[in-house]
């Protein structure tokens, strides 16, 4: 679990986050969504430890990453999971390299035993068969699971997915949200995403989380989204033509009821 207490984060005069509030739960699909320029971006990397918040609070299972000296917050980092934006893999190393990295830089790990853990990892993704490839010769789909691949490498208590279908398909982006749900509960991980897309939302939201300006603006479910009477929430909800289309029918078959 990751509990956030009144995080506040400034550049310069400029107030990005305002005093949130909120709590990550294990086993479930945490979403952070908002429109670009939100806060939400800044939010996450206050989460991993890439920034320092001005004030508040940020507990890993109790644990105040704010307060934690560099070497604790090695051994924190030692229990994370970072899906990129853009996969972030190694050009210069194959998919088994790549996914062999964290263990490499984290574990003392023979040789034997890191390449038996990264191929367990690949097969978990359904990767069998690529791990001698280079990332320009696979697909993004298949990037983006090399990428979880590596994420779930260390068997992390966190997992953070920063845009995590950017760039995909609509079908390959709806494989990838399966695997990530899937994987979260198989390994009971706190799982944050960092998302604008409304088919995650409405594919796996468990718990989400709305940003606007800087504001925790709206926390709710998958379930209770369509029917918030928020308006800064709805203007992002149904700024997509399905979703716009999917609340009218709802409307009318409510009237014609």
């Amino acid at each position: 679990m990751i509990e956030v207490k009144h995080l506040i984060k400034s550049f310069d005069d400029k107030v990005v986050l305002k005093d949130i509030s909120t709590i990550f739960e294990p086993g479930i699909t945490n979403l952070i969504i908002g429109r670009s320029g939100s806060g939400k971006t800044v939010l996450m990397k206050n989460l991993i430890g890439l920034m320092q918040p001005d004030s508040g609070e940020i507990r890993y299972n109790g644990r105040n990453i704010i307060a934690m000296k560099k070497n604790e917050l090695k051994l924190l980092r030692r229990e994370m999971g970072m899906l990129f934006q853009g996969s972030a893999l190694f050009d210069s190393m194959t998919v088994l390299e790549n996914v062999m990295f964290p263990l490499t830089m984290f574990t003392k790990d023979s040789y034997k035993e890191r390449c038996k853990r990264a191929m367990f990892c690949l097969e978990r993704v359904n990767l069998k068969g690529a791990e001698n490839l280079y990332p320009a010769e696979i697909s993004g789909g298949m990037m983006k699971r090399s990428g979880i691949a590596r994420a779930i490498a260390l068997n992390p208590k966190y997992l953070f997915c920063d845009e995590p279908n950017s760039g995909l398909d609509p079908k390959t982006a709806l494989l990838i949200d399966d695997l990530v749900s899937d994987i979260t509960k198989e390994y009971k991980m706190t799982t944050v995403i960092n998302t604008h897309d409304m088919n995650s939302v409405m594919n796996i939201g468990e718990k989400i989380i709305f940003i606007n300006q800087g504001r925790k603006a709206w926390e709710g479910t998958k379930d209770e989204i369509m029917n918030v009477n928020n308006k800064a929430l709805n203007d992002f909800v149904f700024a997509s033509d399905l979703f716009r289309k999917v609340k009218e029918t709802e409307n009318l078959a409510e009237q014609e009821g």
